[in-house]
């Protein structure tokens, strides 16, 4: 049934081109508002807390004209209190577009095989593909809409974050870096998407185990937490493995002059990054959360066919 259905579950989801006019739609949509969803609704279905992700769906349907219905772990269960097919079959006759935050990818994946409607991965345990939208949109209002060549350097975890950012920043020709200690690399299907899309676009990506190595002359550092949801039991592990992993004022040092710092947060302050950093004149890492709201704005229009008015 949903094989006719576009769906975001990943970033490998999205072309190249496709990328690139996402970005320009959420651009054109923070310049100018645009009410293209009158009478729409999205649905928003979480299993994991969440901050940034559901005010911003929010706010984003608010400005296209649509409307929003939350639904909290408790109401739903999936799997659980209700089979998967059965909510999502049920969701797509009553809204137009579900945005889905959950535990597996299996679980959006299953979710989006049963669906009518268009179905958004607003986070899982392997991908966050809205925040990397956002995060490139970032970027490009700080360093140019052109960014190849440009390098990110992302330190820490090979988690969901880094997994979906690499993929996108390849696609658009960066030189992207990632350092993580052994055992926390990106997994090996996302490392030879982003290889695959750094060759086609004429981009790089690097893989060290070294935090220096990776931040050497680099124009952006990102980081993340140590210990992502549902991964509090290897709290201390991680936090001995992850030792030099820090961004902190040594670390940036080595970057190049100006660096910016991106976090997608929450930030564990005084782990994987310092207050001196986090709040330094470099840091872009509230712009980052704020840019949540149109390039998820550009990802609903996107997804239910409706392309804003872009301006060149």
């Amino acid at each position: 049934m949903g094989d006719a259905v576009r769906h975001l579950l990943s970033a490998a989801d999205l072309s190249r081109e496709e990328i690139f006019f996402l970005l320009d739609a959420a651009a054109a949509l923070k310049r100018r508002p645009q009410r293209l969803l009158e009478g729409r609704e999205l649905a928003l279905l979480f299993e994991k807390p969440s901050l940034r992700t559901r005010v911003s769906f929010q706010v984003a349907m608010r400005h296209l004209g649509g409307e929003t219905i939350y639904l909290a772990p408790q109401e739903v269960g999936l799997g659980e209190r209700e089979a998967i097919q059965d909510v999502s079959r049920v969701l797509a006759r009553y809204v137009d577009i579900v945005a889905i935050r959950t535990y597996g990818q299996e679980i959006v994946e299953q979710y989006a095989k049963y669906s009518g409607i268009p179905v958004i991965n607003a986070l899982t345990n392997e991908e966050h593909p809205c925040q990397a939208l956002a995060d490139l949109l970032t970027v490009r209002e700080k360093l140019g809409d052109d960014l190849r060549g440009r390098s990110l350097a992302f330190i820490g975890d090979g988690n969901n974050v880094a997994s979906s950012l690499v993929i996108v920043a390849a696609s658009l020709g960066m030189d992207v870096r990632m350092a993580a200690p052994r055992g926390y690399m990106l997994p090996e299907a996302v490392i030879t998407e982003a290889s695959a899309r750094a060759e086609e676009a004429g981009g790089s990506l690097t893989l060290v185990h070294d935090p220096v190595d990776a931040v050497s002359g680099a124009e952006l550092l990102y980081t993340d937490v140590w210990t992502s949801m549902g991964q509090e039991r290897e709290a201390e592990r991680r936090r001995i493995d992850f030792v030099g992993y820090q961004l902190n004022r040594e670390l940036v040092s080595r970057a190049a002059p100006g660096a910016l710092i991106m976090h997608d947060l929450p930030a564990h302050r005084g782990d994987e990054i310092t207050d001196e950093v986090m709040e330094s004149e470099g840091s872009i890492i509230f712009d980052q959360a704020e840019n949540r709201i149109w390039a998820q704005a550009a990802a609903v229009a996107f997804l239910l066919g409706v392309a804003p008015q872009i301006e060149y």
